[in-house]
């Protein structure tokens, strides 16, 4: 057994660490010079940046797992914080130290922010959908769905829309409600450490991918970055791979592109012309993530701070995450005006609409503009995804895009790898 896995972000590096553990030899190819594909590192300005400001929560058990087994810090490089949801100046949420559904009963009936009959009214939608057990039997949007619920304009703007956003990186009125009540099920209403905020101390890349990359090394196996897959081809063997001039033949292939890119590889193969269609038919949202290097004593009053705006959802601290004095990282999300801005007025945009919530700031000595343009595929109601068993036998899909309860996020992705290398281990 000889696998290939195409791709080095979430997804593949953990199919790859999956599959070293059993003692497979796993060779991954990965175009970029850095892992970790939609969550990688970005030097600029002297600083390791991150082409998208991941939150990662309790609920991402199998991406927790991960790091902290193979991260040479382990726990220490994560930021665990209980629930707090603050939209400055308009609202918090905190949980309660109480067992489920109790943190959260007593978390909303104190929600600061919106008014006691919001509070009622929220707690008996939550607790509506937990007697449903968080289903639907047809799915509709996540606004069609606060809708029969007579959820007020406030709670949508301060609780659930922000949530909606984060979680499925698509528009409410577009959103699916059932995978929105997944994100639910999982994370509110779960146990209370399954809605902890966790953030990362360190870059993307430098969280998982890198230490997943030597600990595939350390196993016998390889990370091959700067190295493009040109051709995939079925042979005698399985799959004839092709890659900066060299060609090898793997019995299994992983293939954990984003979905925006892997049909370049499978439309010349007839056997897999139905996952062409299904991914085709995917549309994309984007996620932009804006940089301001302010003087090293701006600071934000927590780690994380979202907002009630047109444009800037949630702003980091970077001195508070990772030790970057003054830099504060912005995240616009899902599709909207801001995508008509060139990048010099969207960060100037970004910093005036700080001001307004902050008060007065200096000038950013620098900005920086990170546009993922297709960071995820748009999470819309009853949405067909491609499974990741293909009608090609032992070729595999990995990806936040493939068959999944999970919007894509790097839960999804993570368990996608891991679920792709159980099926290659004849384990799922």
């Amino acid at each position: 057994m000889k696998v290939a896995v195409i791709g080095a972000g979430y997804a593949g590096m953990a199919a790859a660490v999956t599959l070293a553990d059993h003692g497979i030899p796993v060779t991954v190819f990965e175009a970029a010079r850095l892992p970790g594909g939609r969550a990688r590192r970005v030097e600029a300005h002297g600083l390791a940046l991150d082409n998208g400001l991941h939150i990662l929560i309790g609920a991402y058990r199998e991406t927790l797992r991960l790091i902290e087994r193979i991260h040479p810090a382990g726990k220490r490089a994560l930021m665990r914080l209980p629930l707090d949801w603050v939209i400055h100046r308009q609202f918090r949420l905190r949980s309660a130290a109480l067992p489920a559904p109790w943190h959260l009963v007593v978390g909303l009936l104190r929600a600061q922010g919106i008014s006691f009959t919001e509070r009622l009214g929220a707690l008996r939608f939550m607790l509506r959908m937990r007697f449903a057990r968080f289903r639907l039997a047809g799915d509709l949007t996540v606004d069609e769905l606060l809708d029969r619920f007579d959820q007020s304009a406030r709670v949508r703007r301060v609780l659930w829309h922000p949530l909606c956003v984060a979680a499925l990186n698509t528009p409410p009125r577009r959103a699916s409600a059932r995978v929105f009540l997944r994100v639910l099920r999982d994370t509110l209403g779960a146990g209370r450490d399954q809605c902890d905020l966790i953030l990362a101390r360190t870059d993307l890349s430098a969280l998982f991918p890198e230490p997943a990359a030597s600990y595939v090394a350390a196993r016998g196996g390889s990370v091959r970055t700067g190295c493009r897959v040109t051709a995939i081809e079925v042979c005698d063997g399985g799959f004839s791979v092709a890659a900066e001039g060299r060609q090898d033949v793997f019995t299994h292939v992983v293939c954990a592109l984003p979905a925006h890119q892997i049909n370049a590889f499978l439309i010349g193969i007839s056997a897999l012309a139905e996952i062409v269609e299904i991914v085709e038919r995917l549309t994309f949202q984007p996620i932009y993530s804006v940089y301001l290097g302010y003087p090293r004593s701006v600071r934000l009053t927590a780690p994380m701070l979202g907002f009630d705006s047109a444009l800037v959802h949630w702003a980091f601290d970077r001195e508070a995450l990772c030790g970057q004095a003054g830099v504060i990282g912005a995240v616009i999300s899902a599709e909207g005006p801001h995508q008509q801005l060139a990048q010099d007025e969207l960060a100037r945009a970004v910093h005036e609409e700080l001001q307004r919530h902050l008060g007065p700031l200096p000038a950013p000595s620098w900005t920086q503009v990170i546009a993922e343009k297709r960071a995820t595929f748009s999470c819309t109601p009853g949405l067909a995804r491609p499974p990741q068993r293909t009608p090609l036998r032992n070729f595999l899909l990995a990806g936040d895009y493939t068959e999944s309860d999970y919007p894509a996020t790097l839960e999804a992705a993570v368990r996608s790898g891991i679920n792709a290398a159980n099926i290659v281990l004849g384990k799922a």
